[in-house]
């Protein structure tokens, strides 16, 4: 896993990772440093042990919408795990393993079940869009993706134009590139592989 890319420090709104945020974004004007700042304080915070939501504030001296906003973008990423309303960093063996299992539908149905004819497109679009959301670098989202479709059963179900798994990803580089988000995508494939089976 590409360590230095789980260290990048997106806006929590347009995810830019530098001083240019997107026209629309509710952090635009925001120095990049205090966007740094914002997710060093609530690491900082949590890397104590488990804290209460309510207790995050108090941790942090300057705790406002930038830092809640940081805290909501590593629960996306689930970076940081919450029971009963308790919040814990995750450990970097827990985070690998949840990174490359989608636990949330409708990837969850694409990723266990794979892609049917008819769906090929989105589903391999869902899953690269997931793991560029969640943090992998291309290369393991390249070596993710190739090994769902032979695990699954995907690319000798048939169905593809292109000759090769590794083909077939490459193809959706622009995907992960553009940061594409991947709901929509997987709902339509999941419609798709709900009928078939």
């Amino acid at each position: 896993m590409d360590v230095a890319r789980h260290f990048e420090y997106p806006c929590p709104d347009c995810r830019s990772t530098n001083d240019l945020h997107d026209p629309e974004c509710r952090f635009a004007g925001v120095e990049w440093h205090a966007v740094e700042k914002a997710y060093a304080d609530v690491l900082a915070a949590l890397s104590g042990g488990v804290k209460h939501e309510d207790e995050l504030p108090s941790v942090a001296a300057d705790w406002g919408a930038l830092q809640q906003a940081a805290l909501e973008h590593l629960r996306t990423v689930q970076r940081v795990d919450e029971h009963d309303g308790r919040l814990e960093l995750r450990s970097p063996d827990e985070y690998r393993e949840l990174l490359t299992t989608p636990q949330y539908e409708p990837v969850k149905t694409v990723y266990e079940y794979g892609s049917v004819p008819g769906c090929h497109d989105n589903s391999v679009f869902a899953l690269v869009a997931y793991y560029e959301m969640v943090g992998l670098s291309w290369p393991e989202t390249r070596e993710q993706v190739i090994e769902w479709l032979h695990e699954t059963g995907t690319w000798e179900r048939g169905g593809f134009a292109e000759d090769s798994p590794e083909e077939l990803v490459d193809a959706k580089r622009h995907v992960y590139e553009a940061g594409y988000g991947w709901k929509q995508a997987a709902r339509e494939a999941k419609a798709v592989i709900d009928r078939y089976r």
